[in-house]
């Protein structure tokens, strides 16, 4: 691990992300100082654990450019922006301004497999994570999945592997990050208040490969214009996989079987999609992602195999909460763009009362309105973007909305107008922070209002 000995950090957020950080950096002999924006009375819990480290605190406000030369690092959280003036300072003085997940990679022993994209994040890297865990029993599952890189690195040796969900905030600030096997699922517009275009964000998520050589992996979706295009831009060796077309060499889906395709042999297929436990064609491309992983990483296919049918989900990603009178309901709290959402609307079968909304992240929600039509028989609409998707709505000519103030006022809605065979789906195309801490707390709350339906 590199030296951090003696070293003064600052350590910018002090919500999970920020925590891991200060965490281990202190380990590592750092003298940390952490910074937020909330007040102190806001982050109770925080301050409690901080504290608890001997770690003092800048809150309530931004430090000041002037604060910059005070220290020898900048470890930035992913929802703190890296264009900040006192960030921008550090930065001229030649002072390192880095994230969490660099953080975590330099003092990480472990090969990394590191998974980005607009959507499908989470479900295949989880996915990932169980079929490299077969093999290799110490592997973690790190990153934007929820669990902070930094807290698991220090228990990682060279025969593990780190498993990483990786967001486009987070390669903002990667500087040597390198993974092994490095993927990108899919491109599309998302995070434009931040990122201002797409090109922008799309450029970010290539970031991911800039390190990369030949003794490296990309896996990329041939389907996707974007990844075909970066495919050429890239040094490591690119691993395609696809859910429309047969390929020569990569993994590809076949009818109702997925198959690996390598040269010098022929094609084997690994499992037939009725064999998994996730639904909707958006799994599948999940599941051909994470299997070209799994490849890459020397995990044998019947090892694969096993993990694959094995596999259920992963929370607030269309995960089934209950059935109630007839009717099923889904939180699917992740779906936080547009993109993410229509793959839900296309996955359930069943007509969809469907509860969305939240802070809004620039999106056109047009193209998501117009998958409603057969589909979904009623929007419930909450949250700062309400008039937003309501205008849309009427543009499309679909008048079946509500808009209503909270969770628990969208649940009871819900209810009332649902009937037997339909299913009530929390699919918001929407960031959760107008309402909510994240979409963890958001799909939480739904699923405790839904469960005392029944009671």
């Amino acid at each position: 691990m590199n030296s951090f000995s003696g070293k003064t950090v600052l350590v910018c957020g002090a919500a999970r992300s920020g925590l891991a950080s200060a965490r281990l950096l202190k380990r590592l002999g750092a003298r940390v100082t952490v910074q937020d924006l909330k007040d102190e009375a806001s982050l109770a819990d925080e301050v409690k654990i901080l504290n608890e480290m001997d770690v003092p605190c800048i809150f309530g406000r931004n430090p000041h450019e002037k604060e910059a030369p005070a220290y020898d690092l900048l470890v930035l959280s992913p929802g703190v922006p890296s264009d900040l003036p006192f960030v921008e300072e550090a930065r001229k003085l030649g002072k390192p301004v880095w994230g969490e997940i660099e953080l975590a990679y330099v003092c990480c022993r472990a090969p990394v497999i590191a998974i980005t994209g607009t959507n499908g994040k989470t479900t295949t890297t989880a996915l990932v994570g169980a079929i490299v865990k077969k093999k290799y029993p110490g592997a973690e599952t790190v990153g934007n999945i929820g669990v902070p890189f930094a807290d698991k690195v220090c228990g990682l040796t060279e025969t593990d592997y780190a498993v990483a969900e990786i967001s486009s905030f987070q390669l903002e600030t990667a500087v040597t990050f390198k993974p092994y096997i490095a993927a990108i699922l899919n491109i599309t517009p998302d995070h434009l208040n931040r990122h201002k275009t797409f090109e922008n964000y799309a450029a970010v998520k290539e970031h991911i490969f800039k390190n990369q050589g030949p003794e490296e992996f990309a896996v990329l979706n041939f389907d996707d214009p974007f990844c075909v295009k970066a495919a050429g831009r890239i040094s490591s060796r690119v691993v395609f996989f696809s859910g429309s077309q047969v390929l020569r060499e990569g993994v590809y889906r076949q009818g109702d079987g997925l198959y690996v395709a390598m040269p010098g042999s022929d094609p084997e297929k690994i499992i037939d999609t009725g064999e998994l436990q996730i639904f909707g064609r958006h799994n599948i491309e999940n599941a051909l992602a994470a299997i070209a992983c799994g490849l890459c990483a020397g995990v044998p296919s019947d090892l694969a195999r096993d993990a694959l049918r094995e596999f259920t989900g992963v929370e607030h990603r269309i995960e089934f909460v209950m059935e109630l009178n007839g009717i099923k309901y889904y939180n699917d709290s992740k779906a936080t763009n547009t993109d993410a959402a229509i793959k839900s609307v296309q996955a359930i079968e069943q007509p969809i009362i469907l509860i969305a909304g939240g802070s809004d992240k620039g999106a056109d929600f047009g193209g998501w309105v117009k998958t409603f039509q057969g589909r979904v028989k009623r929007i419930i609409v909450l949250g700062e973007v309400a008039d937003k998707i309501i205008d849309t709505c009427k543009a499309y000519n679909f008048y079946a909305f509500d808009r209503v103030k909270s969770m628990k006022d969208a649940v009871a809605l819900a209810y009332r107008e649902a009937e037997r065979g339909d299913c009530v789906l929390l699919s918001p195309a929407c960031a959760s922070f107008d309402m909510f801490d994240n979409y963890e707390q958001r799909g939480r709350i739904f699923k405790q209002l839904v469960a005392e339906l029944g009671e």
